[in-house]
């Protein structure tokens, strides 16, 4: 038995381990180390592969029509229809632009158009798989740059199919493929059109005919059936077959069974897609890489400065700020794998040459490997650019929107307008508490604004944008942001503008409390522990235990968290600020319901203090407020009593209050 792919499958596994593991420490990105990988494995490395190089070439192309293949049904035709705004008008601005630059300054190197033109599409593209995962990583999925970077990055992961289907003319009209062009467009549209009918009305029937019989065997093979059966028929179009996988998984995305193929594929996708990145790694000459360092840079050089200044043109045409704009442009600075799948296309139809293709190579790969670290110094580039005349005004005179801020005191600043900050307005208006909100949306702020909120459109990492807001009268202030960097530089420069400004933000992890708090906040809401004691009490509730006993064990868990959060504040505390100081009390506020067990009656005929272990500080009514009241005080509907105690006291005590029990 020939055993010398296994031998080779089993070096690159065990080799990519230990790659994978120290990229994993050093905060490198899976798809790099992979390429890395190839690299070391690869002939101009150690050469461990010997003769079976060309079998691992055959699985990396495997992986290549399972990784558009998975693409495909991601997206589907519903996903493509409903892009607006951002990924269509900003990713053409950056796909058109990058490609116009390109392709001209090409030209004027002497290529010609085509060539040019197939250049062109190498730079417009970034890279989706890194970029996903590093705005992961820092928790910026959701940020205004990540959503602006992903919504571009879709746009790339579409027009790569027309780039696909305009290399072989481009081919035919350099180097003559011995059919007309004319007919090669017809063959196209005949298998669209044939593609387009199968999605809508044959795949799917075939589909739920096969989940009938509830054998997970057949619906892998029909689904691996239609992936390669797809891009074998475009195939004999001269096509090639990682277009035919895009399409086949845009078939399947039609069907209410695509989320089952994902699942299904997934696995082998992960395998095979790796040989793919792999193969990349070993075509990477490093002989050619240290003869030619100095002209490999200065084109890594001019390729980014280009990609970062047109990919900023895009949050500036949306009307956002600077850091934005910057971060935007970074994260879409780099060249992406989709550039790979179509520069082989280009080689095969020699469209460039052997040894520009090893300049792409070395280009792509350091872009690549860079936009990791590149992104993660954004923040302080920032900063950098700030400090010059030219962005100063850019930077600081960022707020813009007329508000009352100026005329209030003790208000409300809410950083973001997401759900979290929609909810929180909503509960200010009811309780009528003055706010004002920030937001870094320019389409939201003016929709908002014309519904009446007080929102204002600025960066609030700027300490003249919080001064806007009125953050040096404000008494709370709330960061309800997705963007984690942003949210640390907020609560640094709200302090700084009002030390004695109550800061509450909202977290996702409980990693990132001890640095919120070392910032200056006073309070940190990790969304992760919400979340947990929500999904306890919904179980606890559907074993039907008590309600009383419920809110006494969520008390007692959120007292015994949060004491973690707990600062001393940085002024003399007031009541509010109890809890701050004595983590084991609780101040709250109830509004006494009609037919409430004390509505009606006075304190010391229920007697609060002895029979429930709490303290009425206070009772705000229609007479006015009575501070620390006596037994005689009595305690009318509607009133608002201001409760001291043990968490886990009032919860228990609440119902005398609310009625509820």
């Amino acid at each position: 038995m020939e055993t010398g792919i296994l031998t080779s499958i089993v070096l690159i596994f065990g080799l990519s381990i230990i790659v994978l593991y120290l990229c994993e420490q050093l905060k490198i990105p899976t798809v790099v180390g992979l390429i890395l990988t190839g690299l070391i494995a690869g002939p101009h490395g150690l050469s461990l592969i010997g003769g079976a190089q060309g079998e691992v070439e055959t699985l990396a192309e495997i992986g290549i029509i399972l990784l558009l293949f998975t693409i495909g049904l991601e997206l589907s035709f519903d996903t493509l229809w409903s892009i607006r705004n951002v990924s269509i008008i900003g990713g053409s601005i950056q796909v058109i632009l990058t490609c116009a630059a390109t392709s001209l300054a090409a030209m004027l190197l002497g290529r010609t158009m085509q060539e040019a033109l197939l250049i062109g599409f190498l730079v417009s593209l970034s890279s989706t798989a890194i970029m996903l995962k590093v705005l992961q990583e820092r928790g910026e999925v959701d940020s205004p740059h990540g959503s602006i970077s992903l919504g571009v990055l879709i746009f790339q992961d579409i027009v790569v199919v027309p780039m696909m289907m305009a290399i072989p003319f481009l081919a035919g009209a350099s180097v003559g493929t011995g059919e007309p062009l004319e007919m090669i467009l017809m063959k196209d549209i005949v298998i669209l059109a044939i593609l387009i009918v199968s999605a809508k009305w044959i795949i799917p029937e075939v589909l739920y005919q096969i989940a009938r019989t509830k054998k997970r065997e057949i619906f892998l093979l029909f689904i691996i059936f239609i992936c390669i059966g797809v891009a074998w028929l475009t195939s004999l179009a001269g096509l090639s077959l990682a277009l035919g996988a895009l399409l086949a998984g845009l078939i399947i995305s039609e069907s209410e069974y695509s989320h089952q193929a994902i699942g299904s594929v997934i696995p082998f996708r992960d395998v095979f897609a790796s040989f793919f990145f792999i193969s990349i790694g070993m075509l990477l000459d490093i002989g050619f890489l240290v003869g030619h360092i100095v002209p490999i840079l200065l084109v890594i050089i001019l390729v980014v400065l280009l990609k970062v200044a047109i990919a900023s043109l895009i949050p500036w045409f949306f009307g956002y700020p600077i850091r934005t704009i910057v971060l935007t442009g970074l994260a879409l600075g780099q060249i992406g794998e989709f550039s790979f799948i179509l520069s082989w296309s280009g080689l095969e139809y020699g469209l460039i040459t052997p040894e520009f293709y090893q300049l792409f190579i070395a280009v792509t790969l350091i872009t690549m490997a860079a936009s990791p670290f590149v992104v993660a110094r954004g923040p302080k580039l920032v900063d950098l650019l700030c400090r010059f005349n030219f962005f100063a005004s850019m930077c600081g005179d960022l707020a813009r929107g007329e508000t009352d801020a100026s005329r209030m005191r003790d208000h409300l600043v809410i950083v973001g307008f997401g759900l979290n900050g929609r909810n929180l307005s909503r509960a200010a208006r009811s309780g009528g508490i003055p706010y004002v909100i920030l937001e870094m949306n320019p389409e939201t702020v003016r929709r908002e604004r014309e519904k009446g909120e007080p929102i204002v459109y600025g960066d609030a990492t700027y300490a003249e944008v919080l001064k806007h807001a009125g953050a040096e009268r404000a008494r709370v202030l709330v960061v309800v942001i997705n963007d984690p960097a942003s949210t640390r530089r907020i609560v640094s420069v709200a302090r700084a503008v009002n030390p004695a400004l109550h800061i509450i933000v909202r977290t996702r992890y409980l990693q990132e409390i001890g640095a919120l708090k070392d910032l200056g906040a006073d309070e940190v809401i990790p969304e992760e522990f919400e979340t947990s004691v929500e999904i306890f009490t919904r179980v606890l509730k559907k074993y039907l235990v008590p309600k009383d006993v419920i809110e006494k064990f969520t008390g007692e868990v959120r007292s015994d968290a949060y004491q973690m959060l707990r600062v001393t504040p940085r002024i003399s505390p007031g009541l509010s600020d109890l809890s701050l100081e004595v983590p084991e009390i609780e101040v709250t506020t109830f509004r006494v319901a009609p037919g409430a067990p004390i509505a009606g009656r006075t304190l010391g005929a229920l007697q609060v203090r002895k029979k429930y272990g709490i303290t009425i500080a206070a009772i705000q009514g229609v007479q006015g407020i009575v501070v620390s009241p006596d037994g005689e005080t009595p305690v009318n509907p509607d009133d608002r009593v201001i409760v001291i105690g043990p968490p886990d006291k009032i919860t228990a005590a609440s119902f005398l209050f609310t009625g509820a029990g």
